[in-house]
């Protein structure tokens, strides 16, 4: 039996030929928690060595960690011991002066303490003393200096003693401990999908109706791992984000809420699927912090989830109903959760299938530049066609003049196309100046025609129209604009602008030099 545990592990069960005899393997321990569901660290310190001192030396915080039981042991013995002691010292001084022998203590004789004859009185008259009760009966007398110390003495220790014990007491039964018992976590954690993205989720809850102010929730993942140098670390921890960002983590805790953590590339669980979550040993801690809105201490509940306790597909039951005026909280539903379909993959994996099955995007294709138009035999001269975009591109630069320049171009603009329209033809070899054109031509000219160099041909624009293939006509119609392609006849006509200058103020008026000097 031991070596086939061995070789095939604990889960597994054998079962007999003559099938009277049923041998099943052990049920697996379920594993140690970090901390438990009620939020204790199950975590003890050994080994201290001579580190116990630091206990000492924090006495107070000591005493309030301690549990009930030592506490109430430790208050009543203390008082039982000081009394005691200052009882017996009361009971030492009567001694020592002879009170005790003198039983009836007549009136010549004045003892220390008036009326202490035994130990019992004198520690009767240490706890009228120390309580401050004042019978009457027995007291001090002034004959006794020694009496009047040791009660300075005892008024002081008292103090101490009351001061630290009963503060130890009441911070310990003020601790806000049993506050966190009325902040409810789910039993479960649940994994599916909220707005299209996976998300690992789990419920918080109030039960009073006093509030948590500043409440603020984080989460810690417990797991082991091993480094890239080979170094292993147990119970590594890393931070959960449920809304740092955003701000989501500060909560407004009047009614249940889901704690959302978004499961992404820098999410701890980018690779986790609903196959290898079988596999996984990992715990989450959750941590919810705020203070105590009626006493403004700051209290922490704790909790955790381990692999077995997140259910994949899972989505929390709702718990808010509207009544009539006001919303009610139903509790019994709190814990419930029901299935939702949802991808058994990872993310990791979905952003593989989605990256594999995406279309690939369509290159652009280049726009081919259009050949030049025209002759380009005229005395080794090359003819540009304007076309549509570039001319708007100069109008627009035109519409960027100050408006009197604006209305003289405009003016100047109806003049000559009206004559071109009406007038006849220019004979090819005369040129105009470029002063006669409208200004939106001429900054296209010096904006989409290179400057005249020593050596090079002059370069002209012209304005052609075309009379030769009939879809080349058609297409030129629709690239120039209509006051352009209403040039156009069916004789060929050429508009030859030749360059007078390097830049284009040069081949202005003198008085549109003037007012764009003056601009």
């Amino acid at each position: 039996m031991s070596a086939i545990r061995r070789k095939f592990g604990e889960d597994y069960q054998v079962v007999n030929t003559n099938r009277s005899i049923t041998f099943s393997a052990p049920v697996k321990r379920k594993r140690q928690r970090f901390v438990e569901k009620n939020g204790r660290c199950n975590v003890q310190h050994g080994n201290l060595g001579g580190e116990t001192s630091r206990y000492i030396s924090d006495l107070f915080t000591t005493l309030v960690d301690l549990k009930w039981r030592w506490n109430l042991l430790i208050f009543i013995l203390t008082y039982t011991v000081a009394w005691l002691v200052m009882a017996s010292m009361w009971w030492v001084i009567a001694y020592i002066r002879g009170d005790l022998s003198h039983g009836g203590h007549d009136s010549s004789y004045t003892p220390c303490v008036a009326n202490v004859y035994n130990f019992p009185s004198a520690f009767l008259f240490f706890i009228e003393t120390e309580a401050t009760i004042g019978y009457g009966y027995r007291y001090i007398t002034e004959k006794c200096p020694e009496g009047i110390i040791l009660f300075l003495f005892q008024s002081l220790l008292g103090s101490i003693v009351d001061a630290f014990l009963i503060g130890c007491m009441f911070i310990k039964m003020s601790q806000p401990k049993k506050r966190a018992e009325t902040l409810m976590f789910s039993q479960d954690a649940v994994i599916s999908q909220r707005d299209g993205k996976l998300c690992l989720m789990f419920r918080v809850g109030n039960l009073r109706n006093s509030h948590m102010v500043s409440a603020q929730i984080r989460c810690k993942l417990i797991k082991s791992r091993q480094t890239p140098e080979g170094e292993f670390l147990p119970l590594d921890q890393c931070e959960l984000d449920v809304g740092f960002g955003t701000g989501a983590d500060q909560l407004f805790l009047v009614s249940p809420l889901t704690i959302c953590h978004e499961i992404n590339t820098k999410s701890p669980f980018f690779d986790l699927s609903q196959r290898s979550l079988m596999n996984e040993q990992f715990e989450i801690v959750v941590i919810l912090e705020g203070i105590v809105e009626t006493t403004g201490m700051t209290c922490q509940a704790r909790t955790s989830y381990t692999e077995d306790e997140v259910l994949w597909g899972h989505r929390f039951l709702p718990v808010m109903s509207l009544e009539e005026g006001f919303f009610r909280v139903d509790y019994s539903q709190f814990h419930n959760t029901f299935e939702v379909p949802t991808p058994p993959y990872s993310v990791k994996e979905q952003e593989e299938k989605s990256s594999l099955t995406s279309p690939n995007p369509l290159p652009v294709a280049p726009t081919p530049n259009s050949p030049p138009l025209g002759n380009g035999g005229r005395g080794g001269r090359r003819e540009r066609l304007l076309s549509a975009d570039c001319v708007d591109h100069a109008e627009d630069q035109a519409t960027r003049l100050p408006s009197k320049l604006q209305r003289m171009s405009s003016t100047r603009e109806e003049l000559l196309w009206k004559g071109l329209k009406t007038g006849p033809p220019l004979p090819g070899g005369k040129a105009s100046s470029t002063g006669d054109l409208p200004l939106s031509i001429q900054r296209l000219r010096s904006s989409s025609i290179p400057v005249v160099r020593q050596g090079q041909p002059e370069e002209q624009v012209q304005l052609l129209s075309l009379d030769g293939e009939a879809e080349e006509g058609e297409l030129e119609k629709h690239r120039l604009p209509a006051a352009i392609s209403s040039i156009a006849a069916p004789a060929p006509t050429q508009v030859q602008i030749p360059l007078v200058g390097s830049r284009p103020e040069d081949n202005l008026p003198p008085k549109l030099r003037r007012m764009n000097a003056d601009r």
